[in-house]
């Protein structure tokens, strides 16, 4: 039964960060968009470096099943960093002028 607990407490921590998450976004004005997408990417770039550190730990610890969850958790993680580099060239294209454009 204490097991039970601590996945609770897990998803309510997990639910709350969310509803945190979505009200300082739409907070934020639209012109600190691109800083503060740029700054999330860098940490964002920690989260890699965290999940392939726990990858690693539990292949040695516990086998199969920390290795999904582990490579799992990697693409992921990579998938956030590109897209929001993505995004944030996107951004920043929008503010430069006609001419400045690549051919």
């Amino acid at each position: 039964m204490d097991n039970m607990g601590e996945i609770m407490l897990l998803v309510f921590v997990f639910v709350i960060s969310g509803f945190l998450g979505v009200e300082l976004i739409s907070k934020v004005p639209s012109q600190l968009h691109t800083p503060l997408m740029s700054g999330t990417n860098a940490i964002s770039g920690i989260t890699i470096v965290g999940a392939m550190s726990a990858t690693a730990i539990a292949v040695t610890a516990s086998g199969t099943l920390g290795m999904i969850f582990g490579i799992v958790a990697i693409v992921l993680a990579t998938i956030n960093v590109v897209g929001g580099y993505m995004v944030t060239d996107r951004m920043l294209g929008m503010f430069k002028k006609k001419g400045d454009k690549k051919k």
